[in-house]
């Protein structure tokens, strides 16, 4: 039996495999078609031109919090302003200081996915079969976002394009959304020349992380994890509505429903749920863990407590451990469900 198994080759993946290794877990196999963690997040990052991450948090791949990338750009510049707007949730690093960082991680961790999908995920005694790939006592799902969400009534217009698809601006432009994406194509098409017009069905909130700060602290963590499954999922509905960073703003008319632009850019993130990702419905199919408006019910270390034992371990990662921490999609989530896994996979 092998002892580890990532499903995912993604920055979740990505993230939990240089934390195991760190903490000198061996025997851990990654599956994944792509080599480059980083393969997703680049296509989205382009196709958006994103420049800059959205906080230090979301910057690097390091096991540990800190040191992160300010700290490498003061020592770099000799300059002690990253560490200031660090401190003040301010710092935010380039897109391309992030890509050289997962790249110099990459070649020096010595990462080397078995190019494999897999398609189910199936338990037996003392751990789950992979997909025919063998048996594996400690195994992390970590699939990343199921597919791009476009409302339903956008869905065959020809003018339409996804904001995370690669895409040039029409001379009219009507953007839907109104999270990051969002307020980064506004500012795209307003520098390319475009008329920009704004729909979107609620105001977005301005603020620097994913989650409010109180979300990311033990306290606060606590309270989160302590409420019942419908409070819950109510509360993870408000934390994950669109929001973006103050300083990403620009003023733009805003119209309630969509105009007759020459183009629409649906800035209206990913689909959500264990419906839309093929792993995880068929585990849900055949095995029934407890489930809640599309999310999978997982402890607050990001097991599926149904199929998790004192032998073995199925823990989530990415977008669906939002239910054991709201902010999981981001590189903070995926360390915190990565020591958490790591933990389980030292001492059992």
């Amino acid at each position: 039996m092998t002892r580890v198994g990532i499903v995912g080759g993604g920055l979740s993946g990505f993230t939990a495999y240089l934390t195991l290794k760190r903490l000198g877990v061996e025997d851990v196999t990654v599956f994944s078609l792509d080599g480059d963690p980083a393969a997703a997040f680049r296509a989205r990052a382009r196709a958006i031109r994103q420049t800059h991450m959205r906080s230090e948090s979301d910057g690097h791949c390091l096991p540990s919090s800190f040191p992160g990338l300010a700290v490498r750009e003061a020592r770099t510049t000799r300059s002690l302003r990253p560490l200031v707007a660090s401190a003040c949730d301010r710092y935010r690093p380039t897109v391309e200081s992030f890509l050289g960082h997962v790249d110099e991680l990459r070649r020096a961790s010595g990462w080397a996915p078995v190019p494999r999908r897999v398609e189910r995920v199936r338990a037996v005694d003392g751990g789950f079969e992979l997909d025919g790939q063998g048996v594996f006592r400690h195994v992390l799902v970590a699939t990343g976002h199921p597919g791009l969400e476009v409302p339903e009534e956008l869905r065959g217009d020809p003018r339409v394009v996804h904001a995370y698809e690669p895409h040039d601006y029409a001379e009219s432009v009507c953007v839907v959304g109104a999270g990051l994406a969002a307020a980064t194509e506004w500012r795209n098409a307003l520098a390319a020349g475009a008329r920009v017009v704004s729909v979107r069905r609620r105001e977005p909130t301005h603020r620097p992380l994913n989650v409010p700060r109180p979300y990311l602290s033990k306290r606060g963590l606590a309270r989160y994890q302590a409420l019942g499954a419908e409070a819950r999922a109510a509360l993870l509905e408000e934390l994950l509505a669109p929001s973006y960073p103050r300083e990403a703003h620009v003023d733009v008319p805003v119209e309630r429903r969509v105009n007759g632009a020459d183009q629409v850019v649906c800035a209206t993130g990913f689909r959500r749920g264990w419906r839309h990702d093929p792993l995880l419905a068929r585990l849900v199919e055949e095995h029934e863990p407890a489930t809640v408006n599309g999310w999978v019910e997982v402890a607050a270390d990001a097991t599926v407590p149904s199929l998790t034992d004192r032998e073995r371990t199925l823990a989530l990662g990415g977008v669906a451990a939002q239910w054991a921490y709201p902010a999981a999609d981001t590189l903070m989530g995926a360390r915190y469900v990565a020591h958490a896994f790591a933990r389980r996979c030292r001492t059992r």
